[in-house]
């Protein structure tokens, strides 16, 4: 079982099929699905319920880990996840939020949660993050886990047929 996190303002849990329809009203809005490499836009109806549904087995293989952030109350309002890489002790954070949520500081205080866990549940050396450069608040967040900028890719990805660069930090054990 995925386990539950707790900060001082969120709960950090497994997400379940009855998240879908939120994830999808929160993902689906381009502001969010935008500044992510990996959130389709629009988002496909009922893709949520496959993607929900890949979490428990890729966490019990040692994949890796995606938490719901829902308020003190319950409510969702995001996922920061950690891809695992095993053989080399190394993990990839990512996360994203609602855009009402934003610039509460919720983004920091889920991904620092997450991170502690990566450390200690997959005895992790290294935990990188990239961001796009168009998305700086998003390098703010790195900075204040203590990430250290390692690099400036170019040209990297490609969204909605434009091509962005995109800059990576890492957090080391």
């Amino acid at each position: 079982m995925i386990p539950t996190l707790k900060t001082s303002r969120l709960i950090l849990d497994a997400f379940t099929l009855a998240d879908g329809p939120r994830v999808e009203q929160l993902a689906g809005d381009p502001r969010v699905a935008l500044t992510t490499a990996n959130i389709p836009h629009p988002y496909p109806a009922g893709a949520s319920v496959e993607w929900i549904a890949g979490h428990l087995l890729a966490y019990v293989r040692g994949h890796g880990v995606a938490f719901a952030v829902r308020l003190g109350d319950g409510a969702l309002i995001g996922c920061v996840s950690l891809g695992v890489n095993a053989s080399q002790q190394q993990g990839e954070l990512g996360y994203w939020l609602g855009a009402d949520y934003w610039n509460q500081g919720y983004t920091t205080e889920a991904s620092r949660a997450c991170v502690a866990f990566g450390f200690e549940r997959f005895g992790l050396v290294k935990i990188t993050a990239r961001h796009s450069a168009l998305n700086p608040a998003s390098g703010r967040v790195m900075e204040k886990l203590g990430m250290e900028k390692e690099g400036y890719l170019r040209k990297h990805f490609r969204r909605a047929g434009v091509f962005h660069d995109i800059i990576e930090y890492a957090l080391i054990r």
